[in-house]
C-alpha cells in the first residue's frame, strides 16, 4: 500500500449525495491501517466539519481534519497576498467561514478581491455586483475552474461556468485556487 493518499471527493468518493460503491471500504481500510490521507474537494460550499457530517450521513466517515476544500486554499492564498483584506464573495458558508478565519472582511464596498465559489443560489444581482467591482479594479479570484459538477441527477453548472459569464462581461480572467491548481 502507498505511504499516503490524496483523494478527490466529487465523482471519486461521492456523486452529489450518493457514495460511490465501496468508497467506504477503501476509506475504512486507510483509517484502520493508519495510512495518512487527505480528501481534496473543489466544493467550497461547506466547511470541513460540515463535509464530515454530510459524508457520515451517507456512510462515509472521513474526519474533518482529512478534508481540504478549495475555500481553504483560496482563503490561505488571499491571507498571504493581503493579510486583513476585503472581499466580495459569491458563495456559501464554507467560503465565508474560511475567509473570516483568515482575517478577511466580507464587503461589497471597495473590496480588494471578488471571490467566486460554489453555490446553488447564484443570483443575477450578485453576479452584476461582481462584474461592477471587477470593472472598478477588484482582483478576480475563483475557487476552481470546474464548469460542471457531478450529481446523482447528472451534471450541473459549477464555479467555472459562472466565472465564464463574468469573464465575458469584464474581459478579466480569474485566478483559480482549487484543483488542479
Amino acid at each position: 500500500m502507498a505511504k499516503a493518499f490524496l483523494l478527490d471527493m466529487d465523482g471519486v468518493l461521492i456523486r452529489g449525495n450518493t457514495m460511490i460503491a465501496r468508497a467506504d471500504e477503501f476509506v475504512g481500510r486507510l483509517l484502520e491501517k493508519e495510512v495518512p490521507f487527505m480528501v481534496l474537494t473543489n466544493n467550497s460550499r461547506f466547511a470541513p466539519a460540515d463535509h464530515h457530517a454530510r459524508l457520515k450521513k451517507i456512510g462515509l466517515d472521513i474526519p474533518a481534519e482529512n478534508i481540504f476544500t478549495s475555500a481553504l486554499s483560496t482563503a490561505r492564498f488571499l491571507q498571504k497576498q493581503k493579510p486583513g483584506g476585503r472581499a466580495y464573495v459569491i458563495g456559501e458558508a464554507g467560503m465565508f467561514a474560511a475567509l473570516h478565519e483568515a482575517g478577511y472582511t466580507i464587503t461589497e464596498h471597495d473590496p480588494d478581491y471578488v471571490v467566486v465559489g460554489e453555490t446553488v443560489s447564484y443570483s443575477f444581482e450578485a453576479i452584476t455586483t461582481a462584474i461592477r467591482l471587477i470593472a472598478d479594479g477588484a482582483r478576480f479570484i475563483a475557487t476552481n475552474p470546474d464548469v460542471t459538477g457531478p450529481t446523482e441527477r447528472g451534471i450541473e453548472p459549477a464555479c467555472g461556468a459562472v466565472t465564464a459569464l463574468i469573464t465575458a462581461a469584464t474581459g478579466a480572467t480569474p485566478y483559480y485556487l482549487g484543483k488542479p491548481n
